[in-house]
Order: structure tokens, then sequence, then C-alpha cells
């Protein structure tokens, strides 16, 4: 499979992950725990697609962008189109990701100044797991060519399924993953600060918090089997995969603190998102008969999410459901 993804490249793009998520790390732990603001999560998204669009322009301009030359410039222009709409595509499906991070965290009452610390852990697991999955994708395309059918038909399938279950409220009580953690896990009935394992009455137990990034890490791990084909209806180039993936996931956290509040205005997203999948699923489908240019897949998802998202403010939600919380919110309690 080709790729532009030079030994130098992947080297450059690994080194600039590891100090990203390590001053992320250093400016988690220098904040300590805290709420955060509409305002602080808006800085950071900002700084988050300004830095990706910055990584693009770079890669752009790495790749021959001004070369002078029209067939490298036509290669640095494909690619970078590639990039940008696959990074769009992953930060829209990441919305729906977002809502249900939104209702693990209200299940189970997680203290919102709590909330940064278990993403920040979500974050690494989701770059891990989709590393390791875009890396086998890629190369079951390059022995398989029907395996793109396959993930067309997926993509298809999925798209039909979450139109049916847009606005529907999962119940977490019959969530198999939950369930199988309650009967294998000792799950203490409060939190205890940040801690993920406390002791109560003598006996040592997860607290709701370890529980949450578990169920966090599988929630990403589901919605990556989505997301990661209707990348590769965009390009099988792995470097372009992973990276437009990784930049969208490195800002995730901010967006969910900048979407937590205002989720419910978005409530017919969900009906664009299953468009957008079924959209990328016949892409790939009809991949061999015709190849849907990428101006075009970036130009349609784009219109189909602004459209949605504006009927969403011109329509009201017919209804607002609620669930039962099993657990309370309640302050950190004293350890035993």
């Amino acid at each position: 499979m080709s790729s532009i993804g030079t030994p130098s490249l992947w080297a450059l793009f690994t080194v600039f992950v590891l100090v990203a998520l390590a001053l992320d790390f250093f400016a988690l732990n220098r904040q300590g725990a805290h709420k955060v603001s509409m305002r602080e999560a808006g800085v950071w998204s900002l700084i988050w697609v300004a830095v990706s669009f910055a990584f693009v322009g770079w890669l752009w301009w790495q790749l021959g962008g001004r070369s002078g030359d029209p067939a490298t410039e036509a290669v640095a222009n494909a690619k970078a189109l590639e990039f940008v709409t696959g990074y769009l595509i992953e930060k829209a499906l990441a919305v729906d990701n977002i809502f249900v991070f939104l209702m693990l965290f209200t299940y189970f009452a997680v203290p919102a100044e709590y909330q940064k610390r278990v993403l920040m852990f979500g974050v690494l697991g989701a770059l891990v797991l989709r590393a390791l999955m875009i890396l086998i994708g890629a190369w079951l395309i390059a022995q398989f060519h029907w395996v793109l059918y396959l993930f067309g038909a997926f993509l298809v399938f999925t798209g039909v399924k979450m139109w049916w279950a847009a606005g529907k409220e999962p119940d977490l009580d019959s969530n198999p993953a939950l369930q199988w953690l309650r009967r294998k896990v000792k799950i203490a009935p409060d939190y205890d600060g940040e801690r993920f394992f406390t002791v109560v009455q003598g006996v040592r137990m997860a607290t709701p918090l370890a529980i949450v990034i578990v169920l966090i890490g599988i929630v990403d791990l589901v919605f990556a089997v989505d997301s990661i084909p209707a990348i590769f209806a965009i390009t099988t180039d792995p470097f372009i995969v992973l990276t437009s993936n990784v930049f969208a996931i490195l800002g995730l956290r901010a967006m969910y603190f900048l979407l937590a509040g205002v989720h419910e205005r978005f409530h017919l997203l969900s009906y664009g998102l299953a468009l957008v999948l079924t959209f990328i699923g016949a892409k790939m489908l009809i991949i061999d008969l015709y190849k849907i240019p990428v101006v075009w897949s970036l130009s349609i998802t784009a219109a189909i999410l602004s459209l949605t998202m504006l009927l969403s403010v011109l329509v009201p939600p017919k209804g607002k459901v609620t669930s039962a919380y099993p657990f309370e919110a309640k302050q950190t309690p004293p350890r035993e």
C-alpha cells in the first residue's frame, strides 16, 4: 500500500504527539482538579484546531505544495485535502462519542472537577487503540481488496441503525459491559477524590471513577469501528488516516467541555451523522465503479452536518428523556 509516510515524517509526527501529550499532562497536574469553564474549553478547542491546520499546512509544504512542479503540487494538494476531509469526518463522529460520555458522567454522577482527568486517560486509550486498528485495517486492505466492500456495507448498516436509534437514550442498566464489570469488580458506593481504588470497611474496591474510565475506553473502541472505516473510504494512505485521527482525538477533551452544555441544541445531529456514514459506506461500495472525488466528499459531509445543526436550532426537540442515576453525586468521602 502506497503512503507518503517516510521514516522522517513518522518520526516528526510521533515526537509532536508525545510533546503535546506531555504538555497536556503538565498543565493538567499543575491546574489540579477543577471544573472546566466554557471559556477554557473554547480556547483549547481553537488551539487544537489551529495546531491541526498548521500541521496539514506544514505537510502540504513538505510534499512540495509550492515546488512549481504541477505533478508534485497535485499530490500535495490531494493529500492535504484528504487530511482535512478525514479530520472533519472524525471530528463529526466524535460528537456522538461526546454525547455518550456526557450520559456516562451523568449516570455515574461524576463531579465536574474530575471529568477532565477521566477524559485525559480516555484520550490516551483512544490513541493506542486507534493506532493499532488503523495499522490492522491498512494491512487488511493491502492484502484483501474486498475488505473495502465489507467496510462499506458495515458503514451503510451502521448509518441505518444510527438513524433508527437517533433520539433514543441507551439503557445503561442493561449494558453488557457494565453488567459484567458489576459481576467481576467490587465497586465502591462513593468517590474518593480522583483515586481509582479505595478501601471500604477493610475491602479494596474500584471507585466509580475507574469504572467510568473503562466504559469510556469501550465506548471509544466501539465508535472507532465506525469512524476508522469511514476515513479509509477517503484515503487508504495509513499516514493520512492515522494523523487525521490523532489530531481529531487530541482535541476531543476540549470539545467535550465545549459541547457538554449545549448538547440538547443539536438533537438532530445524530440523523446527520447517520446520513454521513451511509453516504461514505455507499462511496466505498461503488469505489471500483466510480471514485467520488475527495472534494465532493468533503462538501457533502460539511453540507449535511451544517444543515442538521441548523435544523436542530430551528426545530425544538419533542421531549427530554431522563434516566435514574444509580450513584449520587457526593464529595470526597473519608478513607478508612
